[in-house]
């Protein structure tokens, strides 16, 4: 039996989500989660700090996937020069092999819900930062909840 790698495995997710599934568009979940949970500190600042941003705007503000895309977009017209964050030393205990391993449906869907909140839950140290910069620069407050 053929061991996969965490990028083999991350790619067979990337297509389960990139399949016709409606407006929620979990596959920039996937996206952000993986990016957070895998990223080291010499990646490019856009990368982690978008991967964060849409962290945030899923878990804290209930909003999709496709509305987290849509707010990478403004972001990347507004500004070209981005914080950097230190990673955690343990980014979550759920991994994308977990999530591959839940059957595909509800389910699955479920799964990348709850690795997204603990890839989250992880940068618990930038949470304050990540919720001033999507106020400041998508006028998105802490206060405030957009489903």
């Amino acid at each position: 039996m053929k061991i996969e790698t965490e990028q083999e495995q991350y790619n067979q997710l990337a297509f389960y989500t990139l399949a016709p599934q409606g407006p929620q568009f979990i596959h920039q979940n996937l996206v952000d989660a993986y990016a957070a949970q895998t990223t080291v500190e010499t990646d490019k600042a856009i990368k982690i700090t978008f991967a964060l941003v849409g962290l945030y705007l899923h878990i804290e503000k209930g909003q999709t996937g496709r509305q987290a895309q849509i707010a990478h977009m403004r972001l990347a017209r507004r500004r070209k020069d981005w914080p950097r964050f230190k990673p955690p030393l343990e980014r979550g205990a759920i991994r994308v092999g977990d999530v591959l391993a839940a059957d595909t449906g509800q389910e699955r869907d479920a799964m990348i819900r709850k690795w997204c909140e603990d890839v989250w839950a992880s940068w618990e140290h930038v949470h304050k930062q990540i919720a001033q910069l999507c106020e400041s620069e998508l006028g998105i407050t802490a206060a405030s909840r957009d489903a």
